[in-house]
Formats: C-alpha cells, structure tokens, sequence
C-alpha cells in the first residue's frame, strides 16, 4: 500500500492539472475568434453583462455554448472510445473507425432529407438508433468465421460499414440538393453556432454515459483479464458487455446530434490516457474525459486561424491530428503482431 500511495497521489494531481488546463482553454475559447474579445469582457459577460456590449454579447450566445459543447463532446467521445478500446481490446476500436458516427450521421441525414423532420429531441433519438444499428451490425458481421471476433475482423467490419453508411448519406444528399445545404454544416463535425439548448438536448443521455462509464470501470478491469477468466470470477460478462454497448450508443448518440461525426478522438485520446493512468479503468475513463475535452476546445481555437477570416470544422482540424497517430498506433501493433 506503502508504494501505491504516492502513484494516486500522482495521478489525483494529474486530473487536478489537467481540470484547470481545461478551464484554460475554454476560456482561451471565448476570447479568441474572428471577432477580438479582450479578457475583461470575458470575465464582465459573467460578473456584470452589459447587453450593449457587442463583445459580452457574442461570448455569452455564441462562445460560451460553442466551448461548452466542445467540452462536452470531447469528453464523451473520449470515454465512448475508451470503453470500445476495453471491450474489443483493440486499440485502434473507437464510434469513428467503428462505423458507429457513420450510422449516426446516415440516421440523421435520412431523417432530414427524406423525412424532413429537423427537430433535434426527434434527431437525438434517431441518432441513437442509427449508433446502435451500426455498433449491432460490427458486431454480427466481424464474428462469421471460425476464430470468431477478432481485433482484425472488427475493425475491417467496421470500415466495411463506414464505407456504405457513407456512400448512403452521400446518395442521398446527392439527390436531394436542399438537403445537402440543410446538412452539410453538421456532416463535417462542428461545434460553430451550436446553441446552449441544443446542448441542453443531449446533456441528459451524455450524462447518463459519464456516470454509466464510472459504474463500468470496476467490470472493464475484469473483463480485459480475459472473457474466461471474468466468468471465473463470477462476472456476467454478457449482461456487462451489454450495458457497456449501450453507454457507448449514448455517448456517441448524443456527441453526433450535436455536433457531428467529429473524429479520432476515441482513437488517440484512450492511448494518451493510458500513459497517464495506467492499465486500470478507474484512472483511464477520467483521464479520457479530461483529456477529450482538452483536445476538442484545442482544435477548435486552432481551427478559427487556418484561414481567417472563414474557419474550418473542428472535425477536419481533428483529422489532421487524428490521422498521424492512427498510423502510428497500427504500426506499433503490426510491429508487436
């Protein structure tokens, strides 16, 4: 216990560093932009909002939702990846590379071009439906075979599925132009003009996944010691693996209505967090939230200054980080394979 201690100590203050880094950068968030913000309007939109104040205007509608969404998002995405990583135990599993943002995004498109429902209670739920159609379609088609699911036979199952989820959503904004204008703001990841109900929308499923993903870490540890060995010990492995499919549904359900399917950040975040916290769950799942939603308020300010005065989606500045630390993680695997 002695030689625990100061390991959790170490890892408690890395949480602590990495809460206030992540303040920081929503902060850096509402001040920085196409429009210049100084800090003392960032701090007076709270203490004494003037609603003639241009500047405390645009922090308190426009900033203000769009870092708390970035937040948001990040974090579940992050934990969302850590728990596929935990139960595949592969890690380059995450909702992008998995199919499951692309199912979501082809459950909304279809609902607002074909359906011409916008309602975004209504896309929520359908966003759900397409997330847990796509993770139950990976699942079913990556165990034919012998040696049923493997590491390789998931991840090529689910970019079998990525590629007809997306060659779908892309027919049918193809055919339905007004459709293509309603939707493609959202197709590429982006919390731009994201409003704080919008936000208020998901909150409730995106909460359930936190607190879900909290009561799993105890069974994750378990089951990454093998499906034989959790049954040994007297684990439900199948009623867990459930459950755990179904916080992961919420999670990248909710992050997908919101904001898109935003990328990679299920893929690296889990493996950074690892550095930190080990191979125990308890520590990871935390560490991933934190670090998720550093990465997604990061890319976000970054994504304002490629080329002002547009801006690009924070799913494409999350591509540009994302893709490069996928092929060095599959390359670390070819290797040790």
């Amino acid at each position: 216990m002695g030689r625990l201690l100061p390991s959790n100590l170490a890892k408690i203050a890395g949480l602590v560093f990495g809460l206030v880094i992540m303040i920081a950068f929503m902060l850096s968030s509402m001040k920085y932009g196409i429009t210049p913000i100084r800090w003392s309007d960032v701090f007076h939109s709270f203490t004494n909002y003037d609603n003639s104040s241009n500047e405390q205007i645009i922090v308190q509608t426009s900033r203000v939702p769009r870092a708390l969404v970035a937040a948001a998002i990040g974090a579940s995405l992050a934990v969302a990846g850590c728990l596929i990583q935990g139960l595949t135990r592969n890690p380059l599993a995450d909702p992008n590379v998995l199919g499951i943002n692309f199912g979501a995004s082809f459950a909304v498109v279809f609902t607002v071009t074909v359906l011409s429902v916008t309602s975004l209670p209504i896309l929520t739920g359908v966003s759900f439906i397409g997330a847990a159609v796509a993770s139950l379609a990976v699942y079913l088609l990556g165990s034919f075979g012998r040696d049923g699911l493997t590491p390789l036979k998931i991840i090529l199952a689910g970019a079998a599925l990525s590629a007809l989820f997306a060659s779908f959503t892309q027919g049918m904004l193809v055919l339905d132009a007004q459709g293509l204008d309603e939707v493609m703001f959202w197709l590429t990841g982006s919390v731009a003009g994201r409003s704080v109900d919008m936000l208020k929308a998901v909150l409730p499923f995106m909460a359930v996944g936190w607190i879900g993903s909290v009561w799993a870490t105890r069974h994750m540890n378990v089951l990454t010691m093998g499906e034989d060995t959790a049954q040994g010990l007297g684990q439900r492995t199948i009623v867990i693996k459930l459950i755990v499919g179904l916080i992961i549904v919420a999670l990248a359900g909710s992050s997908v209505a919101v904001a898109g399917p935003v990328g990679f950040i299920g893929l690296i975040i889990p493996t950074i967090a690892r550095l930190f916290a080990g191979s125990d769950y308890r520590w990871i799942v935390p560490y991933s939230a934190l670090l998720g939603a550093i990465l997604v308020l990061a890319a976000d300010i970054a994504a304002r200054f490629v080329i002002q005065p547009s801006e690009l989606p924070v799913g494409v500045m999350t591509a540009v980080i994302g893709i490069p630390a996928f092929i060095a993680i599959a390359r670390k695997g070819v290797v040790k394979g």
